[in-house]
């Protein structure tokens, strides 16, 4: 189920925001000594349920940021936001990076960490919960917060998917 209710969106359509989750600068070693180059990971969203990551690298931190942004922008995804918030609890993993997301009140505001707060943030998502319990590190973190949201599921996708009323969701 967990790549099944993604859908793809196109970045010409939309207005995005950026935002630079980590810049790193890596060492090659040469016969002169090292060589440095910067890889940058970029979320962008909509924050209306949009949301992407890319990464990029480059001899310049600029150039990385904005392979970053082009990556990001061929991988958008909609993920559903009910009231400002996620519709569920979920569970994200990729590789090590273990993340836990639930819904929360009106007015809580984003409780996450770096990478999952950017995350969060560019998708629109105002109030939630979140906690990263596997890796810190943010290549992980950010893959696992979207395959939480991937599996996420609005009530009527649902409604939909089982051939019932929106209602029957709730009552049973």
């Amino acid at each position: 189920m967990s790549q099944s209710n993604i859908k793809s969106v196109k970045a010409s359509e939309i207005d995005l925001k950026e935002k630079v989750v980590a810049i790193k600068r890596v060492a090659k070693v040469v016969k002169g000594g090292r060589r440095f180059s910067f890889s940058a990971i970029v979320v962008v969203g909509d924050g209306n349920g949009v949301v992407g990551y890319g990464l990029g690298k480059a001899n310049e931190v600029t150039n990385a940021i904005t392979k970053g942004i082009d990556d990001a922008k061929k991988n958008l995804v909609k993920v559903p936001v009910f009231k400002g918030t996620v519709p569920h609890e979920a569970i994200g993993k990729f590789g090590g990076g273990l993340v836990l997301l639930k819904p929360a009140a009106p007015g809580t505001g984003v409780i996450a960490g770096g990478a999952m707060r950017a995350v969060l943030e560019s998708a629109g998502i105002k109030d939630v919960l979140a906690k990263s319990k596997g890796s810190s590190n943010p290549h992980n973190v950010v893959k696992a917060t979207f395959d939480a949201l991937a599996n996420m599921r609005d009530a009527f996708t649902v409604a939909q998917h089982r051939g019932v009323a929106l209602s029957k969701v709730f009552n049973g």
